[in-house]
């Protein structure tokens, strides 16, 4: 498979070095050389300086045999213009990032498809996107559902009086009598761990289980936690994630927007309906006390500065609020959330890489989604006759031992599947694996 990628920072970078475990040809162009330089030192891709807006440059890593152009500039015109080009060259699919996500509706995404942009990206709209759902399982420390939930993979935090820590998998077998759930991987300071039967787990261990429905209540009642009603919410930053934010939320929810900057203060005000828009300094504890943070249920932190909104949500905790997400721009802060006490930490840039990662993907695939901080995938795959995953019971399939066949939708219903459960065709299955394992796994799904 042929990529080329335009732009050599943190969302081009990120995608390249995903891509890289699945042995693309990738060629990524960017007219900074410091960037290409350190790219190129981090993994085995081909570097191309110069502009990507030039028909010349495009012509030169022959995007007209590429499979895959992504455009991941920080400039919107840039991006659309590089995959308008790339597109009448040749390329097989384009996929443009973009900032302004006012402007990507059904209509405008019809309009760029008709000028040659397959797929828009805006890492505004799917982090905002992401926040609203952390939002809605308060519980959880991330979450993602699949066919309308009738599975859900979600992360909980091991607590002090739950009845799975200090034991393994095995021993705790007699709290799960339907089979309707299980543990598929955790995270343990910033080191990922597949769950087997003899895995012990810890007290602050966060871990991932799949589960039906019915079960989820009861997942979060054995690892010691409770899902707790969230009313209150303040918001810090009028950045456009921090406006998209309090949109989708304030139909729901009491929120608050606090913003340094008056004049923009004032523009955020005439924009929100129900958002109450406070013009003061967040970055003040004094301030945040006068407006009330002991009362909020949740607090989101997304300036345009990581180390704040870190800082500010370590506030919020101190005072007393349960639930707080904080916007990073640097992905190596990613795996610092669990350790520090801030329930989760999210970058924009990688949800977006994510979320475009899934277009590379062979087999039969329908999602994919990454989870904070852990090192692998959940993929959703559509079963096909005649595929390898097809022919014997789960326990008797070639599988490494990176991945669990972790769900499978058949018909209307969710099931957990374990050693005695074979696939079949027009299944949906749902599997977790490490991230040097995909290219082995997909090979089952497609003949």
């Amino acid at each position: 498979m042929r990529i080329v990628i335009a732009g050599a920072g943190e969302v081009g970078f990120h995608l390249a070095k995903m891509m890289s475990n699945e042995a693309q040809n990738i060629y990524i162009i960017d007219d900074n050389e410091d960037r290409l330089n350190y790219v190129q030192s981090q993994i085995d891709v081909y570097g191309v300086k110069g502009n990507a807006k030039n028909i010349n440059i495009l012509k030169e890593v022959k995007v007209e045999n590429c499979d895959l152009l992504i455009a991941a500039t920080s400039s919107e015109e840039t991006n659309l213009l590089v995959c308008i080009n790339g597109k009448k060259l040749g390329a097989k699919r384009t996929i443009a990032r973009i900032s302004n996500y006012e402007g990507i509706d059904t209509e405008m995404r019809d309009f760029y498809e008709s000028l040659g942009v397959d797929t828009v990206i805006s890492p505004v709209e799917l982090a905002s996107k992401e926040i609203k759902r952390l939002i809605g399982q308060s519980a959880f420390t991330n979450d993602y559902e699949f066919e309308g939930g009738k599975l859900t993979v979600f992360g909980i935090t091991i607590s002090p009086n739950s009845p799975l820590k200090d034991k393994s998998v095995v021993e705790t077998t007699y709290l799960n009598p339907n089979r309707s759930f299980k543990p598929i991987a955790l995270l343990r300071k910033d080191k990922t761990i597949m769950v087997q039967g003899d895995t012990k787990l810890l007290q602050n261990d966060i871990v991932y289980f799949i589960s039906t429905p019915e079960s989820i209540d009861q997942i979060t009642s054995i690892c010691g936690q409770e899902c707790y009603e969230i009313k209150n919410i303040m918001i810090l930053g009028g950045s456009r994630i921090g406006v998209l934010t309090a949109e989708l939320l304030e139909k729901d929810y009491n929120v608050i927007l606090i913003e340094k900057d008056r004049k923009k203060a004032e523009q955020i005000a005439e924009r929100l309906k129900k958002t109450l828009v406070i013009n003061t300094d967040g970055t003040n504890v004094q301030a945040l006390e006068e407006e009330n943070i002991e009362d909020m249920d949740a607090f989101i932190s997304v300036t345009g500065d990581s180390e704040t909104n870190i800082i500010t949500s370590l506030v919020a905790k101190s005072h007393g609020v349960k639930k707080t997400i904080a916007g990073v721009e640097n992905i190596d802060y990613i795996n610092l959330s669990h350790n520090i006490g801030i329930d989760t930490l999210i970058n924009k840039k990688m949800i977006a890489a994510s979320n475009i990662f899934k277009f590379i993907r062979k087999g039969e695939v329908e999602e994919i989604a990454s989870l904070h901080g852990v090192d692998g995938e959940i993929i959703e795959f559509t079963v096909k006759a005649g595929t390898k995953i097809t022919s014997k019971p789960l326990r008797h399939l070639k599988m490494p031992e990176s991945t669990n066949i972790a769900g499978v939708i058949r018909g209307n219903e969710g099931f957990i599947p374990f050693g005695g459960f074979q696939l079949k065709e027009g299944d949906k299955a749902v599997v977790f694996t490490l991230k040097q394992s995909i290219k082995e796994i997909e090979k089952l799904f497609h003949k």
